[in-house]
């Protein structure tokens, strides 16, 4: 009889001593090694040798290859990216189809011609070998798709030829085919959300499936839909999340107001715009001896919001509140944003604050932060802070009329400081979408700005500069808000541009933020000063996050940090997080984040900021031209803020938004462009059209889609024969 097989168990893995190694630790692993490595190869230098801790530092080791810190080879093997020459970053599509690479560095952006864009789109990460461009700077051949950003697009369902397409809403030339049955009854016409199968290839367009039919394209709100789903940003809450915030107490609990300065006698108050509903600062400012002592309020976020809890993930993803003309996505939800977090009038509030004593020369002479708490004592909008300050409203308490004075005089000190370091102060209009009861334009207007306005950015530059310091001065890893000086080629286009209104720039070679104010303020009042401010506004490069402190070309500040808007920005957060390990620790050892995470965070952050501003920009480009489409055949003022080959591009003041008159809606003849190209030259007539020439146009057509406007001079629209709007004659509109 055959001896039955002794069962023996399995012998149990050993179970792992200490963590996942680091991203630093495996980088420096891979480094030590000198060559490429497998994933079974890395784990034995890193000494893992179970199964379930290979897993979960391959799934590292996937994060590390989406952020660009390494790449996968053919052979699977492991390469770190700085050894390959690769630059990694995030590409930003073009309508006309090529395409730019944001790297990661912060170097020079790199070109993407349109046959590498035919793979990619909007927010792709990507890595590209770079090569000097034909026209000069940098141009990318694409190596590897690191993590792409689209999973969804919103946009038009349109049948062309019998093939189902949805057009995505956003300035790039993708399409999405969509296969027979998968289209969700959409009708040509139809706002869709689709699912992307299929991304595009070299030879074929993205294949999706339609998975929600949105509305029509005139549905009141449908501009704010598509752009929150184009750009891919987080409108609904984790269930986590909900749960936490439906759990949130009403009123701040008695224990969390222990051990932190009591500041619920002092008159602190809000100032903010008349449609705010957060609050996150409030100031205080009294006279003591020739200065002041200032103290700027700011909501305590990171008391609620613990680091790496789900409410925190959240929060990070995504990055900063958007401000829809017809609605807001809060970084944080209700609960916090407008209830705990914000600082309403009357009611026991969390702060950490920044105390500063002010010398008459508006200098900081001492700071210091603590955890505070505070009741404010009113809220305050711009325009009724505006009439108390000029003695306007008559029945306004006396501690008011003495803070705000007191606060109006720190300003006035904090601007000539401003003004003696020569930062640049831009006073562009603002303009503001007015909505009707359907969610349609009812009118644009350009909002004012007061003198509040500035008293409330005054102080909290101030704090935030005071923030700056603390964190550098701890050498704490914190993530500084960093403006570099504009760029050289950029430089030589506004001295062209400078030159051409009999301007010189004093020293183009070595440009200074008093040089580029000293233009501005020579400027105020003159009929160019709008398009000086904005032609020197696009020479510059944009301002950024990020842990190594490089200082604010801008704000002519050696540091600077977000320290004063924690509700609706995560860098906010992150540098209140640095803060508060100070107070609590006195030093920097210990505190959650390391520099490399930092870093990351800060390229983020960036990010985040601009998919925000590029969604509203496109919503509120979209609302101005559905308002505009009213006025097709209607008259207006514009001038001339730049000359084309194809004719001439020319803003709506009042709008602020520009249109074209193409060259053949101009007198007849044949024109060119100057060197500078400042001006647009008729061959035979010498009919000359140049930059700030002031024109009497008709709007003869609106395409809200492409958010397009042409024009043409008044008296040529008889000729172009424009279709108007049955029942309207050329109403004549001032801007």
């Amino acid at each position: 009889m055959a001896r039955k097989k002794k069962r023996t168990s399995r012998k149990p893995e050993r179970q792992y001593e200490h963590p996942i190694p680091s991203r630093e630790e495996i980088l420096a692993a891979m480094e030590k090694s000198g060559r490429p490595l497998t994933l079974v190869a890395l784990a034995s230098s890193v000494g893992i040798e179970t199964r379930e801790h290979r897993k979960a530092l391959e799934n590292r080791m996937r994060a590390m290859t989406r952020d660009g810190q390494i790449l996968r080879n053919r052979k699977n093997e492991y390469c770190l990216t700085r050894h390959l020459d690769l630059v990694t970053g995030v590409v930003t599509a073009h309508r006309d189809g090529f395409g730019f690479l944001l790297p990661d560095d912060g170097s020079e952006d790199v070109y993407l011609a349109a046959r590498e864009m035919r793979t990619l789109w909007d927010r792709d990460r990507i890595a590209v070998r770079v090569r000097p461009g034909a026209r000069g700077g940098r141009q990318g051949t694409l190596v590897e798709v690191l993590e792409r950003a689209t999973k969804e697009v919103a946009g038009s369902f349109i049948r062309e030829r019998g093939i189902d397409l949805v057009i995505p809403d956003k300035d790039s030339n993708a399409r999405v085919l969509i296969p027979r049955g998968k289209a969700g009854g959409a009708r040509a016409g139809d706002v869709v959300r689709a699912s992307i199968v299929k991304h595009p290839t070299l030879r074929a367009d993205a294949i999706g499936e339609v998975t929600r039919v949105l509305g029509r394209g005139d549905d009141p709100g449908i501009e704010s839909v598509m752009a929150i789903l184009s750009h891919g940003l987080p409108d609904q809450w984790p269930e986590s999340v909900q749960q936490y915030a439906d759990a949130l107490p009403e009123h701040v609990p008695a224990k969390a107001k222990r051990d932190r300065v009591d500041l619920r006698d002092l008159a602190l108050v809000t100032i903010d715009g008349a449609d705010a509903k957060d609050f996150d600062d409030a100031v205080y400012c009294e006279k003591r001896g020739d200065g002041w002592r200032l103290i700027v309020a700011i909501a305590d976020v990171s008391h609620y919001v613990e680091v790496d809890s789900p409410l925190d993930q959240a929060a990070l993803a995504r990055g900063t509140s958007v401000y829809f003309p017809d609605r807001v996505l809060p970084m944080l939800p209700e609960a916090l944003s407008n209830g705990l977090c914000s600082l309403r009038p009357k009611v026991d509030r969390l702060c950490l604050c920044c105390e500063m004593e002010v010398a008459r020369t508006g200098e900081v002479t001492r700071s210091r932060f603590y955890d505070g708490v505070m009741r404010s004592a009113a809220r305050l909008t711009y325009v009724q802070a505006a009439d108390i300050l000029e003695g306007k409203s008559r029945r306004t308490q006396a501690f008011l009329r003495d803070r705000l004075g007191a606060l109006g005089d720190v300003h006035r000190a904090f601007a000539k400081r401003r003004r003696r370091r020569g930062a640049l102060e831009f006073d562009l209009p603002q303009t503001k979408i007015k909505l009707d009861d359907r969610g349609r334009v009812n009118d644009v207007l350009v909002a004012e700005r007061l003198v509040t306005h500035r008293i409330i950015e005054e102080c909290m530059i101030a704090a935030n500069v005071e923030a700056a310091k603390r964190i550098r001065k701890a050498r704490i890893p914190g993530l500084y808000r960093v403006h570099d000086g504009p760029d050289p080629d950029k430089i030589d286009e506004l001295v062209l541009f400078l030159q051409s209104l009999g301007i010189k720039l004093s020293s183009p070679k070595d440009v200074r933020p008093r040089d580029l104010s000293k233009i501005i303020e020579k400027a105020a009042g003159r009929p160019e000063a709008e398009l000086i401010e904005a032609v020197i506004l696009r020479c510059m490069s944009r301002a950024h996050y990020q842990p190594r402190n490089v200082g604010h070309f801008g704000l002519a500040l050696p540091s600077y940090a977000h320290f004063t808007s924690p509700i609706r920005r995560y860098p906010d957060l992150l540098v209140h997080r640095a803060i508060k390990h100070l107070l609590r620790h006195g030093r920097s050892k210990g505190f959650r984040y390391a520099l490399p995470e930092m870093e990351q965070l800060g390229q983020h952050c960036s990010r985040t900021e601009r998919r925000a501003d590029e969604a509203v920009w496109q919503v509120e480009e979209r609302l101005k031209c559905q308002y505009l489409e009213d006025h097709v055949g209607d008259e207006f003022d514009v001038f001339v803020t730049s000359v084309a080959p194809f004719g001439l591009f020319v803003r709506l003041p009042k709008l602020q938004i520009d249109g074209l008159v193409h060259v053949t809606a101009l007198p007849g003849d044949y024109y060119h462009p100057s060197a500078g190209g400042t001006e647009l030259k008729g061959e035979q007539t010498g009919a000359t059209f140049r930059l700030l020439d002031e024109l009497r146009v008709t709007l003869v057509k609106v395409d809200p889609e492409e958010r397009k406007l042409d024009f043409v001079p008044v008296g040529a629209e008889q000729n172009s024969s424009p279709r108007k709007r049955s029942g309207r004659r050329g109403r004549t509109v001032k801007s």
